[in-house]
């Protein structure tokens, strides 16, 4: 697969720089390099394998591969840093010299697998819709869940920004009004797991993703990072299609 060039303000968003705005204000102030050139146009495009500095300090460039599994819990954002002073993933890293990127993201209410790398080629492979890499979550909603929704969730559900079709949706249990689905699927959307059960009438309580492909959790504990293997690397590559 080509790496394909894409918006810069973009690409240091991924890399947990900041927002995108943020990252904006930082091009149109010229604090930003590629390969060596000062880029103060927003429409310019950069690669991962470039080596882009801000301020100087190298944020992206292309290093010998590692791959982590993070366990991120509630409440922390899915990024490097966060401008309102929030908990994110630079607060779990501890003595990690490299720079991580996270490919996808959680929102700061779910918990759950997070795959953090170095090489954001990887990264973005891993994220890009066309690979199709599953998702596996554990969602505890609101009510008792019915066979017909089941049925409605695996055959779609239609949203604002679209419909939706769960791979799988399976019903662990029912208790004291409230319900555990495991629920599956390759959409990255915006909160889509979240809004698709909202849709159907079962607000979400607790939302976990415990696996991304075959990759899962495997005893991890929430805050806990754990780097993995070749095979398992690989075995990701596969899942992705790639």
């Amino acid at each position: 697969m080509s790496e394909e060039p894409v918006r810069l303000q973009k690409l240091l968003a991924q890399a947990g720089i900041g927002s995108r705005r943020y990252c904006e204000i930082l091009i149109e102030r010229g604090r930003v390099s590629v390969n060596g050139l000062i880029v103060t146009e927003l429409g310019a495009r950069a690669r991962w394998s470039d080596e882009i500095r801000v301020d100087g300090t190298i944020v992206i460039s292309k290093p010998e591969m590692v791959v982590f599994a993070f366990n991120k819990p509630r409440g922390v954002v899915s990024s490097m840093a966060d401008e309102r002073g929030r908990p994110c993933l630079q607060d779990y890293l501890g003595e990690i010299e490299e720079r991580l990127f996270h490919v996808g993201r959680l929102d700061e209410q779910t918990e759950g697998l997070l795959i953090l790398t170095n090489d954001g080629d990887l990264a973005q492979k891993l994220s890009h819709p066309s690979h199709e890499i599953s998702k596996t979550y554990l969602a505890t909603v609101d009510g008792t869940v019915s066979r017909s929704t089941i049925r409605d969730l695996k055959q779609g559900v239609t949203l604002d920004d679209g419909p939706i079709q769960f791979d799988a949706a399976v019903l662990k249990q029912s208790l004291g009004g409230q319900s555990i689905l495991e629920v599956v699927l390759h959409s990255g959307r915006n909160r889509i797991v979240r809004r698709t059960l909202s849709a159907v009438g079962h607000p979400v309580r607790r939302l976990v993703r415990t696996h991304v492909g075959g990759l899962g959790l495997d005893g991890l504990k929430p805050g806990g990072l754990k780097l993995l293997s070749q095979d398992q690397i690989h075995a990701l590559s596969r899942d992705s299609n790639w």
